[in-house]
C-alpha cells in the first residue's frame, strides 16, 4: 500500500494518539506515527506540540526514520528554538556515525536549521565533516558553510571555515571542488568586496581538471567561476578555451551556455590572426544551433542569448541563417525573436533567401508577426543597399494586397527607405497616396504626412492631401499634429503663393487652439521664422537631413559587453544588467570583458572593431533605457559644426543677442519674398503668460531671454527674511539673505533700529558649523544707528572657520553684539552658496565616479510644477554653478547629467530626467556624503522655481 493513507485520517484527539504511538516500544509503530506526523505537517496542521516526542525518535539506526525526524526538525526548529537545542547532542553524535550517509544527513539538516542559538553548537561537528574522509560528507559540508554564512557571517569567519573552504578547491574529488566553488561564489556575491575566490593559474588548473569529472550542475558552478577570472595573457586565455571547448557538446543546455560565456569572454583576448581564433568561431556555431531544437521555452532563452552573441560577433552564425527561419508551429514569442536575429544576420550573400522568407511571413494570419515581418523587409533594405530595390518592390506588392495593417506598416518603413536613399525610389509616392484614406494608426499617418511634406514639389495635389488631414487636427495624436505642422510649413516654403491660407490655418491651430506645449512652441518658432527671416526658415526647415543608420536597435556597446558576461542568466533574457531588476542591488557587481591584448589590437579591422573603438564604420547606436547613464563618453556636447557662426560679441554679452543682428531689427523691415508683406505676425493675445508679456521685442520674449537666463548675474538670491525680530533683541531687527557672486560668498544684512536709543559698537560672530562658514571681515557700521534708521550692509564670508556637523546640516548660529547687549539667532543658509565655480567634471571622470559611488548612496527626488524645458533648466542651474556635463535624449526624455562641487571638496553628481510637456522632473543624486543630497535637492527646487 502507498503512503497516501497517512493523508486521509482526520480524527479528533489525533495528537494524543500520535503522542502515545511515538512513545511506543515497537519500532514499526514509531515509524508509522512519525509518517502520520509528517503527513499532518505537510497539509498544514500544527503538530508542534509533539516536538519533544518526535525528537526522542532521533535515537535510531533506521535511516528512513532519521530522515523523517530531521524533516520535522527543520520545519519546527524556528518556532521552538528552546526545544531544538535538545537535538544538538544527536547531531554531534550523528556527525561521528560510521555511516557516511548519516553523517552527511546530519550536516545537511544542521545547515537548514536557521536558529541563532543553535548555530554555535554546530561549528565543531561541521569542522569535522569538512575534513571527513568521505567525499560525500565533505561536499555536503561545503554547502553547509554557505548556509551558515547566511545566518551568521561573523561566526563563519571567526571559526576559519572560509579558509577550509578555499582548501577544498584543491580536493581530490571533483564534486567536492564544485560544491566548494559554489559555496564560495555564493558567499562572494553577498560580499563583493571580499576577495574570497582568489583565482590564480594554479587554482584555475585544478578547476579545469575537476571540470571533466563532476556532475552537470558542478560543471556550471565551475564554468561560472572561470568566467570571473581574467587571464594574464592571450596564451593563458587560449589554453583555458581549449580545455573548456569540450563542454560545448554537453547534453545540458545550461552547461553549453556557461561554456559559451567563458569562450566569448576570453576570445576578447585572442588575436584574430590566430588559426585557433577561426577554429573557435566554427566550434561555437553547432552547439548554439542545437539549442534551437529544444522545446519552445528553452528555444526562447537560447534565442535571447544568441541575439547578444550575434550583436557582439555576427561572424559566428553568419552561415546558419536557415535555422532561424520560422516554423509554422513556433509560438509567437519564438517567431518574433527569430525574426530579429534574421535581420541581424542579413547580408548580401543571403538577402534573396531572407526576402523570400519575409514575403511569405507577411501573408500569415498572426497580426503582430505580420507587422514585424513587414518592418523587417524595410530594415533589410536599409541594411543591405543592393537589396533595396527588391525590398521596395516587395513592399509595393504587399500594399497591393490592401490589407489595412500591412499597408500601414509598409508606409512606415518606406518613409525610412526614402531617408536612407533620397531621390531613388520616389516613383512609388503615387501608389502610397492612393492609400491615404485607409490609414488610421498615428505612426502610419505621421509617416505619410512626412512623405507628402518632404516631396511636396513632386505631388500635384499635396495641398489638398494635407488639407484633408487638417480637418480633424484636434482629434489627431501629438505625433501626427507635429508632423502635419512641419509638413505644411515645408509645403509653404516650396509653394508659397498657393498655400498662404493653409499655413496661416495650421499655425493658428497649433498656437491658439492647442494645449500641448511642444506643438505650441514649434508653431511659434515657425511663425517667427516665417515672419522675420524666410531665408533662414528655408535653411532650417528644408535643411538636408542626415542619412539614417542601419541598425537603430543595437544594444549600447558597454551594456552589451556587460550582458555577454551574464550569458545563461536572467540578465541575458531581459537584456538588462542585474542592477536594473535585482532589488536593493546588494551584491550586484558590474562585470566587463577583459581588455584586448596588444597583439590582438594591432590586427583589428574596422568592420569588427571592439565596442567603443573609434571606427568610422560602426553604426550609430540608440542607447536603451536599460542603461540610462549610457556611455557619456560618446556624447557630443559641443555646438553643431555646421550652421552660421555666432557673432563673437553676442556670445560675450551673455544671452543678449542670439542671432547677432540686434533683436529690434527682427520685427522691423521684413524682407519681402516668401512671407511677403501680407504675412501676419503671431497675435500677442495668444501667447501663454510664460512667454513674456509683450511680443513687441520679437524673439527676445519668445525665448524668454529677458529673464537673464544664461547671463553672468551670479547664483539665485533669495529675498531677505527677518532673522531676528525687534521684540527679541531689544529693538534691533535683523533681516538678511545669502549671496554668491563670482566666487565670493556674502551675507547681505539689513539692520533696523526700532528702539528709542542710538545703537553703536556692532560686532558679529558665528558658531562652528557644518561647512566652516565664518565672517571674512568685521561687521563695519561706520555711523551710529539712530532710532527708526535702517542700514544695509554686505558681510563677506569665507569657509575656513571651525567645522562641526550641525542638525540640520545647513544650520548657522549667529551672535550679534552692540552697545545694548548680545543677541543670538539661527538661520538656514541655502546650500547653493557653497557650489564652487570649478564644479564641472569632465565626462570620463563623471562616468567613472558615478559607477564608483555605491548604489545605496543614490537618492531620488521629484521636482514638481516646473514648466521649464531642458535648455532653460541647464542654463538656470549653470548660473548657480550646477554644470551640465552631458545631455542626451532617451525615448523622448531629456536627460541632463550634472556635477557640482562644494567648498569642502565634496562632489555631487546628478541625473535630471525631463519629459517634455510634463512639469515634474526626476532628480537622482549620487554623492559620497549622502546626507548632503536632501539639501542639494532643496537647492535645485529653489533655483528652478524662482
Amino acid at each position: 500500500m502507498t503512503d497516501s493513507k497517512y493523508f486521509t485520517t482526520t480524527k479528533k484527539g489525533e495528537i494524543f494518539e500520535l503522542k502515545a504511538e511515538l512513545n511506543s516500544d515497537k519500532k514499526e509503530k514509531k515509524k508509522e506515527a512519525v509518517k502520520k506526523v509528517i503527513a499532518s505537517m505537510t497539509v498544514g496542521k500544527d503538530v508542534s506540540a509533539l516536538f519533544p516526542d518526535v525528537v526522542n525518535c532521533m535515537q535510531t539506526d533506521n535511516l528512513e526514520l532519521k530522515k523523517l525526524v530531521y524533516l520535522y526538525l527543520m520545519n519546527y526548529a524556528k518556532s521552538q528554538p528552546d526545544m531544538a537545542i535538545m537535538a544538538v547532542n544527536t547531531f554531534v553524535k550523528d556527525c561521528e556515525d560510521p555511516n557516511p550517509l548519516i553523517r552527511a544527513l546530519a550536516v545537511r539538516t544542521m545547515g537548514c536549521i536557521r536558529v541563532d542559538k543553535i548555530t554555535e553548537y554546530l561549528c565543531e561537528p561541521l569542522r569535522k565533516c569538512l575534513k571527513d574522509e568521505d567525499p560525500y560528507v565533505r561536499k555536503t559540508a561545503a554547502v553547509c558553510v554557505a548556509k551558515l554564512h547566511d545566518i551568521n557571517a561573523q561566526l563563519v569567519e571567526d571559526q576559519g571555515f572560509l579558509d577550509t573552504l578555499k582548501d577544498l578547491i584543491s580536493d581530490s574529488n571533483p564534486m567536492v571542488v564544485a560544491n566548494a566553488v559554489a559555496a564560495l561564489s555564493e558567499i562572494a556575491e553577498s560580499h563583493p568586496s571580499s576577495n574570497l575566490l582568489d583565482l590564480n593559474p594554479q587554482s584555475i588548473n585544478k578547476l579545469l581538471t575537476a571540470l571533466n569529472e563532476c556532475t552537470e550542475w558542478g560543471q556550471i558552478f565551475i564554468l561560472d567561476c572561470l568566467a570571473n577570472y581574467t587571464p594574464k595573457d592571450d596564451r593563458e586565455a587560449q589554453s583555458i578555451c581549449e580545455r573548456v571547448t569540450p563542454r560545448l557538446s554537453h547534453a545540458n543546455s545550461a552547461v553549453v551556455l556557461s561554456a559559451v560565456k567563458v569562450l566569448m569572454k576570453f576570445m576578447e583576448m585572442l588575436s584574430k590572426d590566430l588559426d585557433y581564433y577561426g577554429t573557435l568561431l566554427k566550434k561555437l556555431a553547432p552547439p548554439l544551433v542545437t539549442l534551437l531544437s529544444a522545446e519552445p521555452e528553452l528555444q526562447y532563452v537560447a534565442l535571447r542569448n544568441i541575439n547578444l552573441i550575434v550583436q557582439k560577433r555576427p561572424e559566428i552564425l553568419k552561415h546558419e541563417m536557415k535555422v532561424f527561419f520560422v516554423k509554422y508551429n513556433d509560438p509567437i514569442y519564438v517567431k518574433l525573436e527569430k525574426l530579429d536575429i534574421m535581420i541581424r544576420l542579413a547580408s548580401q550573400a543571403n538577402i534573396a533567401q531572407v526576402l523570400a522568407e519575409l514575403k511569405e511571413y507577411a501573408t500569415e494570419v498572426d497580426v503582430d508577426f505580420v507587422r514585424k515581418a513587414v518592418r523587417a523587409i524595410g530594415r533589410c533594405a536599409i541594411k543591405v543597399e543592393q537589396s533595396a530595390e527588391r525590398c521596395v518592390s516587395t513592399l509595393l506588392d504587399l500594399i497591393q494586397t490592401k490589407v489595412n495593417y500591412v499597408v500601414q506598416e509598409a508606409i512606415v518603413v518606406i518613409k525610412d527607405i526614402f531617408r536612407k536613399y533620397p531621390n531613388k525610389y520616389e516613383s512609388v509616392i503615387a501608389t502610397l497616396c492612393e492609400n491615404l484614406d485607409s490609414l488610421d494608426e498615428p505612426e502610419a499617418r505621421a509617416a505619410m504626412i512626412w512623405i507628402v511634406g518632404e516631396y511636396a514639389e513632386r505631388i500635384d495635389n499635396a495641398d489638398e492631401l494635407l488639407e484633408s488631414f487638417l480637418e480633424g487636427f484636434h482629434d489627431e495624436s501629438t505625433q501626427v499634429q507635429l508632423q502635419l505642422l512641419t509638413a505644411i510649413v515645408k509645403l509653404f516654403l516650396k509653394k508659397p503663393t498657393e498655400t498662404q491660407e493653409l499655413v496661416q490655418q495650421v499655425l493658428s491651430l497649433a498656437t491658439q487652439d492647442s494645449d500641448n506645449p511642444d506643438l505650441r512652441d514649434r508653431g511659434y518658432i515657425y511663425w517667427r521664422l516665417l515672419s522675420t527671416d524666410p531665408v533662414a526658415a528655408k535653411e532650417v526647415v528644408l535643411a538636408e537631413k542626415p542619412l539614417i543608420s542601419e541598425e537603430t536597435d543595437l544594444i549600447e556597446p558597454t551594456l552589451l559587453d556587460e550582458l555577454i558576461c551574464y550569458i545563461g542568466t536572467l540578465a541575458s533574457v531581459y537584456h538588462k544588467p542585474p542592477s536594473a531588476f535585482v532589488e536593493g542591488g546588494r551584491g550586484v557587481v558590474h562585470k566587463s570583458l577583459p581588455p584586448r591584448t596588444a597583439s590582438s589590437e594591432s590586427t583589428e579591422s574596422p568592420e569588427t572593431a571592439p565596442a567603443g573603438a573609434p571606427s568610422g564604420e560602426q553604426p550609430d547606436v540608440i542607447p536603451t533605457q536599460g542603461d540610462l547613464l549610457g556611455d557619456l563618453l560618446n556624447l557630443d556636447l559641443g555646438p553643431p559644426v555646421s550652421g552660421p557662426p555666432l557673432a563673437t560679441s553676442s556670445v560675450q554679452m551673455g544671452a543678449v543677442d542670439l542671432l547677432g543682428g540686434g533683436l529690434d531689427s527682427l520685427m522691423g523691415d521684413e524682407p519681402e519674398g516668401i512671407g511677403g508683406p501680407n504675412f501676419v505676425a503671431p497675435p500677442a493675445a495668444t501667447v501663454p503668460a510664460n512667454l513674456g508679456a509683450s511680443m513687441g521685442s520679437g524673439l527676445s520674449d519668445l525665448f524668454d531671454l529677458t529673464s537673464g537666463v544664461g547671463t553672468l548675474s551670479g547664483s539665485y538670491v533669495a529675498p531677505k527674511a527677518v532673522w531676528l525680530p525687534a521684540m527679541k533683541a531689544k529693538g534691533l531687527e535683523i533681516s538678511g539673505t545669502f549671496t554668491r557672486q563670482v566666487g565670493s560668498i556674502s551675507m547681505d544684512l539689513q539692520l533696523t533700529n526700532k528702539a528709542l536709543q542710538v545703537m553703536t559698537d556692532f560686532a558679529i560672530q558665528f558658531n562652528r558649523n557644518s561647512f566652516g562658514l565664518a565672517p571674512a571681515a568685521p561687521l563695519q557700521i561706520h555711523a551710529p544707528l539712530s532710532p527708526n534708521q535702517t542700514v544695509e550692509i554686505s558681510l563677506p564670508l569665507n569657509t575656513v572657520g571651525s567645522v562641526m556637523k550641525m542638525e540640520p546640516l545647513n544650520n548657522l548660529q549667529v551672535a550679534v553684539k552692540n552697545n545694548i547687549d548680545v543677541f543670538y539667532f539661527s538661520t538656514l543658509y541655502p546650500l547653493h552658496i557653497l557650489f564652487v565655480e570649478d564644479g564641472k567634471m569632465d565626462r570620463q571622470m563623471f562616468l567613472a565616479t558615478w559607477k564608483d559611488i555605491p548604489n545605496e548612496n543614490e537618492a531620488q527626488f521629484q521636482i514638481r510644477d516646473c514648466p521649464l524645458n531642458a535648455e532653460a533648466v541647464s542654463s538656470r542651474l549653470q548660473s548657480s554653478n550646477i554644470f551640465t556635463v552631458a545631455k542626451r535624449n532617451v525615448e523622448g526624455q531629456d536627460m541632463l547629467y550634472q556635477s557640482l562641487k562644494l567648498t569642502n571638496g565634496i562632489w555631487v553628481l546628478a541625473e535630471l530626467r525631463i519629459q517634455p510637456g510634463n512639469p515634474s522632473f526626476t532628480l537622482s543624486l549620487k554623492c559620497r556624503a549622502p546626507e548632503v543630497s536632501q539639501h542639494v535637492y532643496q537647492a535645485y527646487e529653489t533655483i528652478l522655481k524662482n
